[in-house]
């Protein structure tokens, strides 16, 4: 399951500041990751507050059947110190969303908080940024997923491996580079 997770102020999407933020709502948004995510079988759990607290325990209620964050925090991204300790405490990996670009924006928007704590971010692309976010995600699973029966018939277990023999995944790999890649993402 993939956790879409939006932070204060998101549920205003396609209200307010459209000259920043656009016109899609923020059930556009889910729907794009809901449709993006069902390609690779997946479910996505969709999450908004404008509380901080009420994030934490979303995110903390369902950090064992998480297989990936997509996490746009809006102002939180600047002010909040306990979601980037959450984010640690989740087995999977982060993407962090914006949809405008926080380092071209007022100063106080350029450091992210939760920044150390993904393993990617995100900015700038508006809207898209959370399908692109929703591919990564699924494409590293499905790359996962392809080396699991390799790990099982290994006779003993490389370092670092989990319980039950299938190798964790690493922090390096939360980002993976495809050699072939050839940009033709549509948004």
């Amino acid at each position: 399951m993939i956790l879409l997770v939006n932070g204060p102020n998101l549920n205003l999407l396609g209200e307010r500041e459209p000259e920043i933020y656009g016109s899609d709502t923020l059930d556009d948004v889910e729907r794009s990751v809901r449709e993006t995510c069902a390609g690779y079988g997946l479910e996505v759990a969709a999450f908004q507050s404008n509380s901080e607290g009420a994030i934490l325990d979303f995110l903390q209620e369902h950090r064992r059947e998480a297989q990936g964050v997509i996490l746009n925090p809006g102002a939180l991204t600047h002010t909040s110190r306990a979601l980037p300790d959450c984010l640690r405490a989740l087995p999977c990996p982060t993407i962090e969303v914006h949809i405008s670009n926080i380092h071209a924006r007022e100063p106080w928007r350029h450091e992210s908080f939760v920044a150390p704590a993904a393993a990617g971010q995100i900015v700038g692309l508006g809207v898209a940024g959370y399908h692109y976010a929703a591919l990564h995600l699924c494409a590293l699973l499905a790359a996962h997923a392809a080396r699991k029966p390799a790990a099982r018939h290994a006779p003993t277990a490389p370092p670092g491996a989990a319980a039950g023999g299938e190798p964790e995944l690493e922090p390096a790999e939360a980002v993976p580079v495809d050699a072939n890649a050839r940009g033709d993402y549509e948004p």
